[in-house]
C-alpha cells in the first residue's frame, strides 16, 4: 500500500510557524511535492548509515545525532498530565525538542564556566554555575531573559580578557555593535569561520617564523593574531554582516550575511 502524500492544507498549517505570508493553491501543491522529493533523497540514506552503524538494526534510526527515548519521554510526560487521559505524538515529539533544547542550554553554560577555568572538562560546580546562572536553583524556573542577557554580558568580558569566544559572547557583541541578534546558523558558521581564520594564521605565523623568514610579514601576521585574541577580526566580521543584512531589509544577521564576507579582508 502506498502512503499518502501530504495534504496541502496540512503543509499550508505547518508553513505557518515559518512565514506569515499567505500561500497560493499552486504553491500548497508545489511544496508537498518538494517534500517528497526530499523524503525520496534523505530518507534511503538515513536507512545507509542506519544499517552502517547497526547491520541488525530493523528500525530506521537517526545516524546523525542521538534522541532522547521517545517511548521513556512519553512515558515521563503521562506521569506529569493531570486533566487529560494520554499524551499525542506531536506532544511527545515537542517535549523530547524542548528538554533536548534546555539539555543545550544547560551545557552551554556550563561549557561557558568550564572555559573561564581553563579545563576542558565539565566538573559539578560548572554545572551548579549554569544551574545558577539560569535560576534553576529558585523554585525551579528558568532565568529570565534580561538575566540571559547579563549572563552573556559577563561571558563577553570574559572573552575579551582571556581569548575565549563563546556563543552567549557573540549574541552580547552582536547586540552592543551590529544592534542585531543573530541566527543560530549564522552563529555557527562564524564561530567555525574564527577557528578557521586563527588555524590559518597560526599556520601562516609558524612558518614564517623560521630563520630567513620575511620579518615585516612576520609582524603583520603577529599583529592579525593579537586582533583575533582581542575579538577585533570578530567585531568586523558582526559590523559588515550587519550592514549586509540592512542592505537586504533584514532585522537579524542571518547566515547569508556571514557567508558572502570574505573572512580575510
Amino acid at each position: 500500500m502506498v502512503a499518502k502524500p501530504y495534504s496541502p492544507s496540512h503543509i499550508a498549517a505547518v508553513a505557518s510557524h515559518y512565514t506569515e505570508m499567505r500561500l497560493s493553491g499552486a504553491v500548497k501543491q508545489h511544496l508537498v511535492e518538494l517534500l517528497c522529493e526530499e523524503l525520496d533523497r534523505v530518507v534511503p540514506q538515513m536507512e545507509e548509515e542506519t544499517l552502517n552503524q547497526d547491520p541488525e538494526r530493523k528500525t530506521l534510526d537517526d545516524p546523525q545525532r542521538s534522541r532522547l527515548n521517545y517511548n521513556r519521554t512519553r512515558e515521563l510526560m503521562i506521569d506529569r498530565i493531570d486533566n487529560i487521559d494520554s499524551v499525542g505524538s506531536a506532544a511527545v515529539q515537542a517535549g523530547i525538542e524542548h528538554v533536548e533544547n534546555h539539555l543545550s542550554k544547560l551545557l552551554r553554560h556550563a561549557e561557558d564556566a568550564a572555559s573561564k577555568d581553563r579545563v576542558a572538562t565539565i566538573k559539578p560546580r560548572h554545572l551548579e554555575k549554569a544551574v545558577a546562572g539560569l535560576g534553576l536553583d529558585d523554585e525551579g524556573s528558568e532565568g529570565t531573559l534580561e538575566e540571559e542577557e547579563e549572563t552573556a554580558t559577563m561571558d563577553f568580558v570574559a572573552s575579551q580578557s582571556g581569548g575565549i569566544v563563546t556563543a552567549s559572547s557573540l549574541l552580547s557583541m552582536a547586540r552592543s555593535i551590529a544592534k542585531m541578534t543573530v541566527t543560530k546558523d549564522a552563529l555557527e558558521e562564524l564561530l567555525d569561520t574564527y577557528t578557521m581564520v586563527l588555524e590559518e594564521l597560526e599556520a601562516d605565523i609558524r612558518k614564517h617564523a623560521q630563520l630567513g623568514s620575511n620579518p615585516v610579514h612576520f609582524i603583520e601576521s603577529i599583529n592579525k593574531m593579537r586582533g583575533m585574541m582581542s575579538l577585533g577580526w570578530m567585531r568586523s566580521m558582526l559590523t559588515r554582516a550587519a550592514a549586509q543584512a540592512q542592505e537586504r531589509d533584514g532585522k537579524v544577521i542571518d547566515l547569508q550575511d556571514i557567508v558572502h564576507i570574505d573572512p580575510f579582508a
